[in-house]
């Protein structure tokens, strides 16, 4: 049997074993953990469950890295990635109960409530019950376009099930989105379309946290990618403000992403204008498109732009697999809690990372800049949740030539973290894990402060060696 055939019905073998985890554990309604540490082999289901999961989840990782060099043409990566998805659709939701959350704040706003005043708790909700508790007094933690998709899914939805059915739509759309606009990403990098996609679709994240988890990451993503496509494509920068725009409008992070669109756009259009009237219309375009995208969507909420004082709600949960909280978590082992500290030294770092990376990407590739900068994002916010890790992914499938190792095994290991109920395994080893994370955060700084010493010395040793040159 061909590699690549072996690779497809391996994977697709995990995905249907994830299938069945999905039915027999999935995230249900009302709210009840399936899945613990206590309980992983005396529920219902017995050891069906848990090794469903597992085994299913080892084979569509495996098949997705032994994948990498297996993929022959980008039909190939494209066919083998949506069979992987198919088997997830019917099912509950995988890894996370937040498609309650979203069903919950849809039916409020489509009640003419606000979901950014309160949580469940205060404005109600009829599925209340199924929404995990951590999220129950929490407001909206999303912008106004994702409001008023929520809406339209309750609109069209009625019942929770349907509901849920039409958010799935709406994840799927935002991954087909990614899949249009990955090839102009691709191309502009002269990276294989086909290795771009496998390491972006068919990635296991993608089927169980985008597709099956029903994320509204994946339609953050969709128009994230859709921006870039069009702001390094063509002239329309306002085109691409507006895409960009509506991203930050599911979620704020893509908001690091409009500076280093500033300098695609900006390319785009060095043939046809000078340096000083390129910077200004590029600029004012993308700007422009951008805030009209996000007050037209504020103003047709209903919302305004009380969305923006909700964005605080998503740092409720602590957990290791954020570095700044594991540190701080490591520091609270042995003293005061640490935590807020370590978070806001984290976003402190952050700002100064995303500034660098944006000055470096005037000289140099900005697409791939773009990348590093929603990568930092990810490792230095103040919470990490395995399906953020598909924030950089696309883009960095899609510019990436040398180090793929360095995108795989983070993509592979967040694949695993959750349970189908939503239970994180990162939750159980809490101590042990912000031990191991800060202890791999300081062997990776004097790592870098190791190589750039080495570096430095090179550079002093190359000068002197020029200098002794006769003449």
């Amino acid at each position: 049997m061909p590699r690549s055939t072996a690779v497809r019905y391996v994977g697709l073998a995990g995905s249907l074993l994830l299938a069945v985890a999905a039915w027999l554990g999935g995230a249900s309604s009302p709210w009840e953990p399936t899945v613990t540490p206590r309980t992983i082999f005396a529920g219902e289901n017995g050891v069906a469950l848990p090794l469903a999961w597992l085994l299913g989840t080892l084979l569509i990782i495996g098949a997705w890295v032994a994948g990498v060099r297996a993929a022959p043409t980008a039909r190939w990566a494209y066919t083998t990635a949506a069979l992987w998805a198919v088997p997830l659709l019917p099912f509950l939701p995988l890894g996370s109960y937040d498609a309650y959350s979203y069903a919950c704040q849809g039916w409020q706003q489509a009640a003419g409530l606000d979901p950014y005043a309160g949580g469940v708790t205060d404005l109600g909700c009829p599925w209340a019950s199924a929404v995990a508790p951590t999220w129950l007094s929490s407001p909206a933690p999303y912008g106004p376009v994702f409001l008023l998709l929520a809406a339209l899914a309750v609109k069209v939805g009625g019942s929770l099930a349907g509901t849920l059915a039409a958010l799935r739509v709406i994840a799927v759309l935002g991954v087909a989105l990614i899949a249009v606009c990955l090839p102009a990403l691709a191309r502009r990098s002269e990276v294989p379309l086909g290795r771009a996609v496998w390491l972006t679709l068919a990635c296991p994240l993608i089927p169980i946290h985008l597709i099956s988890g029903t994320h509204n990451d994946a339609v953050m993503v969709g128009f994230l990618v859709a921006g870039l496509a069009v702001a390094m494509g063509s002239r329309r920068t306002w085109a691409a403000g507006l895409l960009l725009g509506l991203a930050i409008g599911v979620k704020a992070t893509a908001v690091v992403v409009v500076p280093f669109a500033f300098w695609l756009a900006l390319r785009s259009r060095a043939a046809s204008a000078g340096r000083t009237a390129g910077y200004v219309r590029a600029g004012g375009e993308l700007a422009a498109g951008v805030l009209v995208a996000l007050a037209a969507a504020s103003l047709f909420s209903g919302r305004g732009f009380g969305w923006i004082t909700g964005l605080a709600g998503s740092g409720a949960s602590v957990q290791w697999t954020s570095p700044p909280t594991a540190i701080g978590m490591t520091v609270s082992l042995f003293g005061p809690d640490a935590v807020p500290v370590t978070r806001l030294i984290g976003i402190g770092l952050l700002a100064v990372v995303l500034v660098l990376l944006w000055w470096r990407a005037r000289l140099r590739d900005p697409l791939l800049h773009t990348g590093y900068a929603l990568a930092a994002t990810v490792l230095l916010a103040p919470v990490f949740h395995p399906w953020y890790a598909v924030w950089a992914l696309p883009v960095l499938a899609a510019t990436l030539h040398h180090h793929l190792r360095r995108l795989v095994v983070p993509c592979a290991v967040a694949a695993a973290l959750c349970l189908p109920d939503g239970y994180n395994v990162a939750l159980a080893v809490k101590s042990q894990g912000a031990i191991l994370m800060t202890a791999f955060v300081i062997y990776l700084a004097w790592k870098a402060l190791h190589e750039a010493k080495n570096r430095n010395s090179r550079g002093l040793g190359a000068d002197r060696a020029v200098r002794r040159l006769p003449g």
